[in-house]
């Protein structure tokens, strides 16, 4: 392991959230919140102060192997949810450490599960440092920082973006790092400026339409109210739809859109599954809840909002779903699974793995029946590396371990197995909600301190893919060379 890049790159995270925190402390003072401006103020300065002295030694030796990429990118999210969760401690908002760590762990993994029994006591610059932290998280804060500077030199930045990046497989979009990381970034500032404007044109402020649009686009959930979106109108909630399901689209797909390749945007196998998947689903959904809202276009609205909203990995609620007949219930958990597509800003274990393992059983199943058979999966038109698949495999076999390990630990709680168990897939699949007394009208406070740092490390995991997380577990990993 070579410490003294990995202790670099940490001082340049801390700086940066440094700088984000910049934005509530603005916010604080523009409403009158000096006190709680002040407590930003001093976390920045914390921040600033830390990532200057792990900085203050360049590295020698600048290689970053897929090792020091994963063990860097893995304690960069644990430190800034640490730092970050030191505004709410500091305000007295969440006098608890380890629930303001929930809080903004939460936050910075697009999850959205809140241990807030009452949201709107908090102040303003909370509340858009909440929702900021979506924004952050969203896109991934290397990906930010590879946008905006060189971090080290040469190509080894590429093991930065793939640990923090979802998906099973990550390239380069254009030839060198830094311009992939810029047009990502680019995608990310229009989506969220474009539906800054569409939201303020539906009749929310400025402050209601960056706090939602921050949750929306990054695919985290938190809202400024106790009911989430279900003040908002009907036209600001379908706007809010469409914009999770444009948010949980490969971002490859934008790139094409934009290179004009069109034909190359609408090929891509996974988003064609992606979009019949919330399409079917929410067909379904609305025909199971036909009888509990007046009209039909009110059935629809809501079907499209929660499916949307789930299977984004967003987690606004439109309405308390924990109420829905059984079977629409059952399909927003199974939606929990499956997730948005790689590359995106949403969470679960993504269409695209769903769509391997499903070629791979059908595969085998052919060679079952003729054994001489000789068949290749391909993906777009594209032969699928045994690596791919391998890592495929692994990674489900890693969630279901991870998730019923979670559910397990949590359960000394003693809560019901629908509370516990859709506890950890929310968390693990960074959704936030769940069912039952994590359900939209419920949230997290309810567990013990143990039980919310196992779900704080669900997030973190589900958020990098497990394997950041995971390998900092393994002694070979912190051997010095």
């Amino acid at each position: 392991m070579n410490f003294a890049i990995v202790r670099f790159i940490l001082g340049w995270v801390l700086e940066f959230e440094a700088g984000f925190l910049l934005l509530p402390l603005l916010v604080g003072f523009l409403y009158g919140e000096v006190r709680i401006s002040l407590c930003f103020a001093a976390t920045a300065a914390l921040c600033l102060l830390a990532g200057v002295l792990l900085k203050c030694r360049k590295p020698v030796k600048k290689d970053l192997y897929t090792r020091e990429g994963f063990a860097t990118v893995a304690l960069s999210w644990i430190v800034m949810s640490a730092f970050g969760a030191l505004p709410f401690l500091f305000s007295g908002e969440i006098p608890n450490y380890v629930d303001a760590v929930f809080e903004a762990a939460s936050g910075f993994t697009t999850t959205g599960a809140s241990i807030l029994t009452d949201v709107e006591a908090l102040s303003r610059a909370s509340l858009f440092w909440r929702s900021f932290t979506h924004w952050i998280g969203g896109m991934g804060v290397f990906v930010f920082i590879m946008a905006i500077l060189p971090l080290i030199g040469g190509g080894t930045t590429i093991n930065l973006m793939r640990a923090e990046s979802t998906g099973p497989a990550v390239g380069k979009l254009l030839p060198k790092v830094r311009d992939t990381a810029k047009i990502l970034y680019e995608i990310y500032i229009g989506l969220t400026v474009v539906g800054t404007v569409v939201l303020c044109a539906c009749g929310l402020n400025l402050f209601e339409s960056l706090t939602t649009i921050f949750g929306t686009v990054g695919t985290g959930g938190f809202g400024i109210y106790n009911d989430s979106v279900v003040r908002f109108s009907p036209l600001a909630q379908n706007m809010i739809t469409l914009f999770m399901v444009l948010s949980g689209i490969n971002y490859t797909a934008y790139f094409c859109l934009l290179s004009r390749r069109l034909k190359d945007a609408f090929s891509i196998e996974e988003v064609r599954w992606y979009l019949g998947i919330i399409l079917g689903s929410a067909a379904v959904v609305a025909w199971n809840i036909r009888r509990l809202y007046p009209t039909a276009g009110e059935s629809l609205r809501h079907a499209f909002f929660q499916v949307g909203s789930i299977m984004t990995s967003t987690g606004f609620s439109s309405t308390d779903f924990d109420t829905w007949p059984q079977l629409s219930k059952t399909i927003l958990i199974l939606l929990m699974f499956v997730g948005a597509c790689a590359g995106s800003t949403g969470g679960g274990i993504k269409v695209t793995r769903f769509i391997i393992l499903l070629k791979a059983v059908r595969k085998e199943l052919a060679m079952m029946i003729h054994p001489r058979l000789v068949k290749k999966i391909r993906v777009d038109g594209h032969t699928l590396a045994h690596e791919t698949l391998r890592a495929v495999n692994v990674f489900i076999s890693i969630y279901f371990v991870l998730l019923f390990a979670s559910v397990l630990l949590i359960s000394m709680d003693n809560f019901g197995f629908t509370t516990n168990f859709t506890a950890v897939l929310a968390t693990l699949s960074n959704i936030g909600p769940g069912l039952d007394m994590v359900g939209p009208t419920g949230n997290y406070s309810i567990f013990s301190s143990f039980s919310k740092l196992v779900l704080i490390f669900d997030m973190i995991a589900g958020r990098l893919e497990l394997f950041p997380m995971l390998i900092l577990f393994l002694p070979s990993c912190w051997k010095k060379y």
